[in-house]
């Protein structure tokens, strides 16, 4: 299936796989690119060294196009997209929006630039300054998240601006794909249905947890770091919305301390790191501190397995998702439905 997508990565589907924190490193992104998606490597919680073995791993285990995922307001942003360059990176994608010099340093190289945006001012910016393509994820999809659903985002996207356009936030079969294609993406990230794969390395009892999980058992929070955040409901998320500030404040430095000693951060960086995420927000102390080690959260679940300590971020799709296939699996199987539902369209049309 050919679109607008596939011809300017080079993949055999119009699929992403996004880049998620401690999930999407070179097992699960080789694997997806071997299946014919979009792979793309999350970097933010490596070191630059450890981007360079995790981005030469990925080659070594495939020949096809694969992706890394930067954070636009990293101190070493600069460092970081050189070696992209130097590793022949074929995609950037950024979960905040690249600067018009970063997405021209990284053009002229010959990389491809595809940001993640939220909304349709974000896309028409981004793409003014030259991206090749955005993704566009409503509120539907996993992690820091907004109100607008998909299906109310994405055509006033494809309606605003040129480049191609890629769907985000509630996708995960053959059916969603063609919605998506329908509405005039060039097709679809997914971020939960590739974490509920064979492939990933979220440990078994954390995968359990999303598949035992109804629509219901996913929530949007602000108690982590201040902003809108969906994930699934647990014991920490729970405890956090019934603390007061003073509990909040203490149950913060507790994590934040365990992530300066992993990430080897002073409490000057990380309270810089936590205050720029505010962007215009009133936080308190407590999601200042959480908004710097939100990371650290994510890895006591994603890494170590403790639902008990950790945020497991989450798509409502998870709600839907109840089998861990390989990625070759479930690219196939999502190919193979959307082939399908375009065959039957015209007679249901009818009927």
């Amino acid at each position: 299936m050919e679109t607008a997508l596939t011809r300017l990565v080079g993949v055999r589907h119009p699929l992403v796989q996004t880049g998620m924190g401690w999930v999407a490193g070179p097992r699960l992104v080789s694997a997806a690119a071997e299946a014919g998606a979009l792979g793309i490597l999350a970097s933010a919680t490596m070191t630059v060294g450890q981007l360079r073995a995790a981005v030469r791993e990925v080659a070594s285990r495939t020949e096809a196009p694969f992706g890394v995922n930067l954070r636009a307001d990293a101190a070493d942003a600069g460092e970081r997209v050189r070696l992209l360059v130097e590793e022949g990176v074929r995609v950037a994608s950024f979960a905040l929006a690249p600067s018009r010099e970063l997405i021209a340093r990284l053009k002229d190289a010959g990389v491809v630039v595809i940001p993640s945006v939220g909304a349709r001012r974000h896309a028409e910016k981004v793409a003014a300054w030259g991206a090749d393509a955005v993704i566009v994820q409503g509120g539907e999809g996993g992690g820091h998240t907004g109100s607008v659903a998909t299906s109310v985002l994405l055509p006033q996207v494809v309606d605003a601006v040129d480049i191609p356009v890629i769907a985000a936030g509630g996708f995960f079969d053959g059916r969603g794909l063609v919605a998506a294609l329908a509405y005039g993406a060039a097709g679809i990230a997914m971020g939960t249905r590739f974490l509920l794969t064979s492939d990933s390395t979220v440990p078994p009892a954390v995968q359990a947890r999303y598949l035992a999980a109804a629509v219901g058992d996913i929530t949007v929070t602000t108690k982590v770091d201040g902003l809108p955040h969906r994930m699934l409901r647990s014991e920490l998320v729970e405890a956090l919305e019934r603390s007061g500030r003073t509990a909040a404040l203490l149950h913060a430095v507790r994590r934040a301390a365990s992530f300066r000693k992993l990430s080897g951060l002073s409490w000057g960086q990380m309270i810089r790191d936590g205050l720029a995420m505010k962007h215009g927000r009133d936080l308190s102390w407590s999601q200042v501190l959480l908004a710097a080690n939100t990371p650290m959260l994510l890895r006591a679940s994603m890494v170590e397995g403790r639902t008990d300590l950790g945020v497991m971020a989450s798509g409502q799709v998870a709600g839907v998702i109840g089998d861990l296939p390989s990625c070759a699996e479930l690219v196939d199987r999502i190919m193979a439905e959307a082939r399908a539902t375009l065959a039957v369209l015209p007679g249901r049309q009818q009927t």
